[in-house]
């Protein structure tokens, strides 16, 4: 086992916290053993801003740029990773409801007996405003549940009907089925980045670390989690 106090502390978004998973025996190979914390990107921006620090952030995009205006990550190092589409999930087994266009869709949240989103993450924040752009804000948050974490877990338990997070973020869960991207026309794709912290003690551990993440091998995976990868060096 590595040595905790040599890993790369790694500050991440749920968003990619399967392919991190998935591709850890990939990583430690090449001897990039790495420490991750995992969170909705608005749940670890205070966290850093309190002070905590890593070696590496990987957030949305908005998110590390601004840390890199901040001064908190190092001016240079951004590395945009992948985007990732907000889709919606149900029960392993259950109806799978028709979101094939935004009338469909707007329909499938109307007949819905529950729904869950994020409170913080980018896909519950969008679906927030989507829900007001709809006109149907007050029949959602009568049978919504909003927390911050995975809420593909709920539909599992069988908790609510519909989870709506993104894509990547159902696909850590076990005892759902994946109805589908949002329509095109509702849909916000979020690009996640990473960023070197200004204070890390392993500066160049971190860049060969991003480095690795935009490599062809990794790519394939992120596909594989619902991920779009964002082309790097071979």
């Amino acid at each position: 086992m590595a040595d905790l106090r040599l890993s790369i502390r790694v500050m991440c978004t749920l968003g990619l916290r399967g392919l991190l998973d998935e591709v850890t025996p990939a990583l430690e190979g090449r001897g990039l053993y790495f420490a991750p914390s995992y969170g909705a990107t608005n749940v670890l921006l205070p966290k850093i801003a309190t002070g905590e620090i890593a070696d590496i952030a990987i957030l949305t995009n908005e998110a590390i740029e601004g840390l890199i205006e901040h001064g908190t990550l190092a001016a240079g190092s951004r590395r945009d990773l992948a985007r990732s589409s907000i889709g919606i999930a149900v029960k392993a087994g259950a109806p799978k409801p028709d979101i094939s266009t935004p009338e469909a869709f707007k329909h499938a949240l109307l007949l819905a007996r529950s729904i869950a989103f994020s409170r913080s993450g980018a896909s519950g924040i969008h679906f927030a405003n989507l829900i007001s752009q709809l006109g149907i804000a007050t029949e959602v948050a009568g049978k919504a549940r909003i927390f911050d974490g995975v809420v593909g877990q709920l539909a599992a338990r069988g908790e609510v009907e519909i989870a709506v997070q993104q894509v990547s973020e159902l696909k850590l869960v076990d005892g759902i089925d994946i109805v589908g991207p949002l329509p095109e026309a509702l849909q916000k794709v979020t690009v996640f980045s990473a960023g070197v912290f200004a204070a890390s003690t392993r500066p160049a551990a971190a860049g060969l670390f991003i480095d690795a993440l935009r490599t062809g091998h990794i790519a394939a995976v992120m596909r594989k989690q619902g991920l779009e990868p964002i082309a790097g060096p071979r």
